[in-house]
């Protein structure tokens, strides 16, 4: 696990990588980093399902995939209709050209059973779970909500995909530490995976995998194919679900644990994580890598510390300098947020970020 960074950040961000990490950090980047040399022409997948007002969001999360990552990315954008002129607008000032593609999607379900996928949970949410039968050209993603922040490169939680084993066809982190403070553990009437159930903002997937796997089930002895199992299941469950295809998620992994490979807390880190105190110890050792501000936090004033970040991210001109346009301004919006539980930690908001600024400039300094 790696150390805790030094109180000044913006001072000590240009700290070698020995200072701030143990052997096990050091193992852990060595593999990550070993599997982008092998895969070096590779290009990243992202997708995301915007609807209503997400459009702003939405551009937020793209832009802190682009500010990181190493390899090329390709964004997959499943939006309404009346939101794709604004999105190619947008999108089409980015001045990274060759390094990011994007593709722009009409929201679509299966025309039988569209108005019931279409009302589940919130609009379009359930987009998701028809992913990887609409790409049957992609073999692998990685799906987030609008409402995620990349603190480090898309690259690092890409090279998950290397460590699945032969049976594991997607990745998600748990949705509580604190079994206390869980809510499928203390009120699901529906089975779900693990002790507290899993999160699917933040889903990797190897959907070539997941497009052959046949899936164990509750409704039949004969296991099914992902295309076949999704409307079975919403008939059998959808008057106990409350989370809706977050719920159908943690009922097919819940028959299927053997396929699922589960990161920690810090690649999807939440306001459950720190609103009632902190419990995702990960992310107080080495930061937050993915910052996910669900309930609306970046929005309102009841969680400032998420606020910070969303903002301080969304202001950043790309080319700007990093530790004067972004890092500086960030931390002093956050040392005003220490009235929260979520203040308190502050730093583990912006622990990776000095790190991975700090191995930005490094790559660049090199590529000279």
């Amino acid at each position: 696990r790696c150390k805790n960074l030094s109180v000044s950040f913006w001072n000590s961000y240009w700290m070698l990588p020995s200072d701030v990490c143990g052997m096990n950090c050091f193992w852990e980047a060595a593999f990550r980093y070993d599997y982008m040399k092998t895969h070096p022409s590779e290009k990243m997948h992202l997708a995301v399902v915007a609807c209503g007002e997400r459009l702003e969001e939405t551009v937020t999360m793209l832009r802190s995939a682009i500010i990181f990552s190493i390899k090329p990315l390709h964004f997959h954008i499943f939006a309404e209709d009346q939101l794709h002129e604004s999105f190619k607008d947008i999108l089409d000032e980015f001045p990274y050209e060759g390094k990011v593609n994007y593709t722009l999607y009409p929201i679509t379900f299966p025309s039988e059973s569209a108005a019931e996928w279409k009302k589940l949970f919130k609009p379009c949410a359930s987009q998701r779970l028809f992913l990887p039968l609409i790409l049957k050209n992609v073999d692998s993603l990685l799906y987030v909500d609008t409402d995620i922040l990349f603190l480090r490169p898309v690259d690092d939680i890409w090279s998950f995909l290397g460590k699945f084993n032969s049976t594991q066809v997607a990745a998600m982190a748990p949705e509580h530490e604190e079994p206390r403070i869980g809510w499928y553990n203390r009120f699901a009437r529906h089975p779900y995976y693990g002790v507290t159930g899993i999160n699917s903002g933040v889903m990797l997937m190897n959907m070539t995998r997941i497009r052959r796997k046949y899936f164990k089930n509750d409704m039949t002895p004969v296991r099914l194919q992902w295309g076949e199992i999704l409307m079975p299941l919403l008939k059998k469950y959808k008057l106990n679900i409350t989370w809706g295809d977050q719920d159908l998620l943690n009922i097919m992994f819940f028959h299927n644990p053997e396929s699922l490979y589960v990161f920690p807390c810090q690649w999807n880190y939440r306001p459950d994580h720190c609103i009632y105190g902190s419990n995702c110890r990960a992310a107080e050792e080495e930061g937050i890598f993915i910052l996910h501000g669900n309930r609306g936090v970046y929005h309102d004033d009841k969680q400032p510390t998420f606020r910070a970040v969303y903002e301080a991210i969304k202001k950043y001109s790309f080319g700007d300098d990093l530790v004067h346009s972004l890092l500086q301004p960030l931390e002093r919006q956050l040392q005003k947020t220490t009235h929260t539980y979520c203040g308190r930690v502050y730093k583990v908001f912006i622990k990776q970020l000095t790190k991975s600024i700090r191995d930005l400039y490094a790559r660049r300094s090199k590529g000279r």
